[in-house]
């Protein structure tokens, strides 16, 4: 039978925990010192949540936000920041969007052919990161900040009329133009709630997998050893900057599939309303989620939460912008609270030696005094 360590157990539950409810008691003392009711807007928040397409809201985009920071995620157990999964997501979203508006295949072998061009994107704009980083020691926070920025400029410059994008007529949206319907990928009628997009079921599989491979594969191990310890992992025999490459292009290519679930699903075309943000909202969700697929899906169901259940504030007088003030002072209480619990793990650890190395003292004690 499995033997459960408990204090491994309360301190990985602690951080999340602990985030959460500061962050909440924060939030509370921020609406009190601007004179607004605190509560009122988190219950009308899960009075909105109660609405079946507010619900679909609510679903499709945590599909969304669990692909990026599965992509994130990735990066974090490799030791690796990688802030340019906004950049590699949105690239990758438009340029799929592009191949896949200018072909017409039998059904599955399109979707196939939108996917490939996404992944394949992705990996390489983070693979730029990755090489910059194995070859000049470029820090790959700097270079997919970078990256970022030429990102928004690239898509910028792809998306205009004389270029590769497309200007509906009577309208002001630019779009890569739309995607043949064999190029659709079916999802779930939920009646008058709208349709939940068929990745999004994509979306929880690549979790089974990710889990899977980090922890039951030799890759896996290699993986999170390069991590805690680059030169420990090298001189194990495994090849640090070959991991390092691999991972960032692995992230890459998650990110790039972030885009798919409204592109295949609901807009079937890039345009200037295709959701933005998603990869740094992404960072926060990975953290929140200690890089773990359940945990994870959870802290991506919340922020979603946040996102599409405050549709209604302004309504009822309350400034939308509160859920923005609630995602980052989650943020900051994410950091915190894992700083602490982390110092608390420490003492916890050398604490439990020293209560070790005491009991076996007064063992080896008895067993001279029985001698």
């Amino acid at each position: 039978m499995m033997k459960i360590d408990k204090d491994k157990l309360i301190i990985g539950a602690a951080g999340p925990v602990l985030a959460l409810v500061s962050s909440f008691v924060l939030t509370v003392l921020v609406l009190l010192a601007t004179g607004l009711d605190p509560i009122e807007p988190i219950r009308l928040m899960i009075e909105n949540a109660g609405y079946s397409d507010v619900q679909v809201l609510i679903v499709n985009y945590t599909g969304i936000l669990y692909l990026a920071a599965l992509a994130v995620a990735i990066g974090f157990r490799m030791n690796l920041f990688n802030i340019g999964v906004e950049g590699q997501y949105r690239l990758a979203a438009m340029v799929s969007a592009l191949v896949g508006a200018s072909v017409d295949l039998p059904g599955p072998l399109h979707i196939l052919l939108i996917v490939v061009v996404a992944i394949a994107t992705g990996a390489l704009w983070a693979g730029i990161a990755g090489i910059l980083k194995t070859t000049r020691g470029v820090s790959e926070v700097v270079s997919t900040i970078m990256l970022n920025a030429i990102t928004t400029s690239l898509v910028a410059w792809l998306i205009l009329p004389k270029n590769f994008g497309v200007q509906p007529a009577g309208s002001n949206d630019l779009t890569t133009g739309q995607i043949a319907e064999s190029g659709w990928f079916p999802g779930i009628d939920m009646g008058d709630g709208g349709e939940i997009y068929g990745f999004t079921f994509v979306a929880l599989a690549l979790g089974v997998v990710y889990w899977f491979v980090l922890n039951r594969t030799r890759f896996g191990f290699d993986l999170r050893a390069t991590g805690e310890s680059e030169s420990a992992a090298q001189a194990s025999g495994v090849d640090s900057k070959k991991m390092i490459l691999t991972a960032m292009l692995i992230s890459g290519g998650l990110a790039g599939l972030a885009g798919m679930p409204i592109l295949l699903g609901e807009s079937h075309t890039y345009s200037l309303a295709f959701p933005v943000n998603v990869g740094f909202t992404a960072i926060t969700v990975a953290l929140l989620g200690r890089n773990h697929p359940v945990g994870i899906l959870f802290s991506a169901l919340l922020f979603a939460f946040l996102e599409k259940a405050s549709s209604n504030l302004d309504v009822s007088g309350y400034p939308k912008e509160i859920t923005q003030i609630m995602q980052g002072i989650i943020v900051i209480a994410v950091v915190v609270s894992y700083e602490l619990v982390r110092r608390y793990g420490l003492r916890r650890q050398q604490q439990k030696v020293g209560e070790e190395l005491a009991a076996g003292g007064a063992i080896k004690t008895d067993k001279e005094v029985s001698a």
